[in-house]
């Protein structure tokens, strides 16, 4: 809806700039015309809201306020001067004019065309979600990728059953890391349909990994630019196996390190009956919220899950912890099970992966299994798979790696950018989402079956 709202202010602007070379406009006149041109911009804008292509947010909200100080500007410059002014428009002015104008309400409009409305998928279980947030610091260990002593930083956010009694109410609880650049809103849909069927969900961010965060103070964090350039790098074709290994090792002990903290205070808080000190929350609402959340959360039952380096991630601390109930890979390289990388191969970890396993891929993500399968060489996520006490493995056909997230659905152009493919990215997510609940359905409540297919 943008790109039509352009077209129409700019041939607004177009129109009066016709007008002005064609009948050599007095000054006076093209101040007049310049009035209404504004006003109908400003009018067919307010008209658009009717439509439920336009709402009033984030999109839409810095062009109706340019607009408007426009078509002010406009009213003002022509009472104070339509009496004073005199000669023709110059040609040259009235062009700069327009095509300053439909310049400025562009860049007001760059939200738009990069996000749609998404307000997220409808929801299937029979519970509305609550949602509340705290960050956690883990006063164990200093924030690497700051200078000043501080301690790391982990702002979680809980998703959870909207249920009366929320002591006799007891579900099982889920973690989830984003993927490099991602942040905890990045499958949002999928902590709401779980939440929805009676689970708590908690999504972490990882700070200087994820695209922002804040802190404590409110502070804005944005990704690290020593770890975009590091991940930026070991995605080029020059990069040696064993740069790539070195590398992930390290954003693995970050982030492992991150869900364990997270984990293990939940449990001490839990055991407590009360958010530990170390748990910063904006108010007494704010923490009893948490402490709902806290007593509906099974923590005999846990489930992890992630998307790219956060499945990556979550595999890693399957592996480490002995109370995981089932791990979910979202079309991420199980990093952490490559123990070295030794004469032009990787050793991977023998010993049988502990928890019940499901990996589910993109398209040409697949394919590489399948590269590997005829060159003999089991790739590292075929050969955990196979050495699982329960594994499952399946693909999208058509997708790519961001189609496994939200943001196709709520900006198909940057996800674009990120990598998608031609599977419908509604009903990809959605699938997903089905998917993801059958599996912990299954593993973490012991009801229904697995049906899980080859491909979808």
């Amino acid at each position: 809806m943008g790109f039509v709202l352009l077209g129409v202010f700019t041939a607004i602007e177009i129109a009066l700039l016709v007008i002005t070379f064609t009948k050599r406009q007095e000054k006076a006149d093209w101040l007049q015309n310049r009035v209404i041109c504004r006003a109908a911009e400003t009018a067919v804008f307010v008209l658009a809201l009717l439509l439920p292509q336009v709402s009033w947010d984030f999109r839409f909200r810095l062009c109706f306020f340019i607009l408007l100080i426009r078509a002010i500007l406009a009213l003002v410059i022509w009472l104070l001067r339509k009496k004073k002014t005199s000669g023709k428009k110059s040609k040259p002015g009235a062009a700069l004019s327009a095509f300053g104008g439909i310049l400025i309400l562009a860049l007001s409009l760059v939200p738009a065309f990069l996000f749609t409305g998404y307000e997220g998928l409808e929801t299937t279980g029979v519970y509305g979600v609550k949602q509340v947030r705290a960050i956690l610091v883990d006063e164990s260990r200093k924030e690497s990728f700051e200078t000043d002593g501080s301690k790391r930083e982990v702002p979680v956010y809980f998703y959870y059953p909207d249920a009366e009694n929320a002591g006799e109410n007891v579900f099982p609880l889920v973690i989830f890391s984003h993927g490099a650049f991602g942040y905890y809103q990045s499958n949002t849909s999928t902590y709401m349909e779980l939440a929805s069927n009676g689970y708590v969900v908690i999504s972490l961010d990882h700070p200087y990994h994820s695209f922002f965060t804040r802190d404590t103070d409110g502070k804005l964090i944005t990704v690290n630019p020593d770890f975009l350039q590091e991940v930026m790098a070991a995605n080029e074709e020059s990069a040696t196996e064993e740069e790539i290994f070195a590398l992930s090792r390290k954003w693995l002990s970050i982030r492992t390190a991150d869900i364990n903290f997270v984990l293990d205070s939940v449990k001490n808080a839990k055991a407590e009956e009360s958010c530990p000190a170390e748990w910063f929350i904006e108010s007494e609402e704010t923490g009893n919220e948490i402490s709902k959340a806290l007593a509906m959360a099974d923590i005999a039952h846990i489930g992890l899950m992630g998307h790219s380096m956060g499945g990556a991630a979550s595999v890693s601390v399957g592996r480490e912890r002995d109370d995981i109930g089932a791990v979910i890979d979202l079309d991420g390289t199980m990093l952490g099970e490559q123990l070295s990388y030794e004469d032009g191969v990787y050793q991977y970890n023998d010993a049988a992966y502990p928890a019940p396993l499901l990996a589910i891929d993109n398209e040409e993500h697949y394919q590489y299994y399948r590269e590997d399968a005829e060159k003999e060489e089991l790739y590292v996520n075929q050969a955990v798979l196979e050495n699982t006490v329960a594994g499952e493995h399946t693909y999208f056909v058509g997708s790519g790696h961001m189609n496994f997230t939200d943001l196709p659905l709520f900006s198909p152009i940057l996800a674009s950018l990120l990598g998608t493919g031609t599977v419908d990215e509604t009903e990809c997510v959605r699938t997903m989402n089905e998917i993801i609940l059958q599996y912990y359905n299954f593993w973490l409540k012991g009801e229904g079956e697995i049906n899980i297919k080859e491909s979808y």
